[in-house]
């Protein structure tokens, strides 16, 4: 039996959630999670609602027969069909922790995503990604061919149906111009030293200032540069004994747990921009289970 969900945004008003319950019921459909969220600064209200389809009503049906009440309250909505995978391109340069971490996600179902494409920089990766028999890109990118080398990848993501595109540790500036084409479809992962140790070697950069946290920030691109709403963040404490290549090393151990977290969220509906910040709703039950062990 197939299982779906409903996302919801709207202006925040009283009778959304008994007119979408209702709604479902009627529709021989029985909810098995739900989250919804009313934002008082805004005024918007946010919802996602886990559903199976009893009565064998089909997304068609249930998008089309819904439109007179998603009027009634100026809704955005839609239906996704939860067993289908979202097509994803990972971008990445030549640190490559998070691209082998995201792999072995994939391959044992953890991350239920499909990896179309994987776009680099450098032919570093070029053999592990196509061992796992995913399309690898070489796409170098200087000053002068900047352009070209974004409608290259653009054509990628047109031709591969991406949906989303990981920026697993690419090391190269989008252009604005991709940044807004793309809004909230590019997800970035960085250390969570920002904004006070920008530049090269930030982790050297916090050793030397004595830092007893350290971190990763995933988020949302957007034109401004590593200060997108923010999906997913997490620390780890270290010490004076520590030195500036322990402190990277368990950076690059929380980057990826933060990256893939951030994954999570997004493929599962989960994740809905709010104007600069982000709206996450807790995880489904069963939802991080894996496909199997290795």
């Amino acid at each position: 039996m197939n299982k779906y969900c409903l996302t919801v945004t709207c202006p925040s008003t009283r009778g959304i959630v008994a007119a979408i319950s209702t709604y479902l019921a009627g529709k021989g459909c029985n909810i098995t999670d739900s989250s919804q969220f009313d934002d008082i600064e805004t005024g918007r209200f946010f919802m996602r609602v886990s559903f199976v389809p009893e009565a064998g009503v089909g997304v068609d049906e249930l998008t089309q027969d819904l439109e007179g009440t998603a009027k009634a309250f100026d809704m955005t909505y839609a239906f996704h069909d939860e067993t289908e995978k979202m097509k994803v391109v990972i971008m990445v340069s030549r640190f490559g922790h998070c691209l082998n971490d995201l792999l072995y996600r994939w391959r044992i179902g953890a991350l239920p995503i499909d990896i179309v494409a994987v776009i680099s920089n450098h032919m570093d990766y070029q053999k592990v990604v196509v061992n796992h028999d995913i399309p690898y890109y070489c796409i170098r990118v200087t000053k002068e061919n900047k352009p070209q080398a974004e409608a290259q990848l653009l054509a990628i993501v047109e031709e591969s149906g991406a949906e989303l595109i990981v920026l697993a540790r690419y090391m190269q500036v989008l252009s604005d111009e991709l940044c807004r084409k793309m809004s909230g479809r590019i997800i970035n992962i960085h250390h969570s030293f920002l904004p006070s140790f920008k530049g090269a070697n930030p982790y050297k950069q916090a050793y030397e200032r004595g830092v007893k946290l350290i971190g990763a920030t995933s988020h949302y691109v957007t034109a401004d540069l590593d200060e997108g709403p923010i999906i997913e963040q997490d620390i780890i404490r270290v010490t004076h004994a520590q030195s500036p290549e322990d402190y990277v090393s368990l950076g690059r151990d929380v980057e990826c747990q933060v990256l893939a977290r951030a994954i999570h969220a997004h493929i599962h509906r989960r994740s809905f921009k709010n104007g600069n910040k982000t709206v996450v709703f807790p995880a489904s039950p069963g939802s991080y289970a894996s496909e199997r062990m290795g």
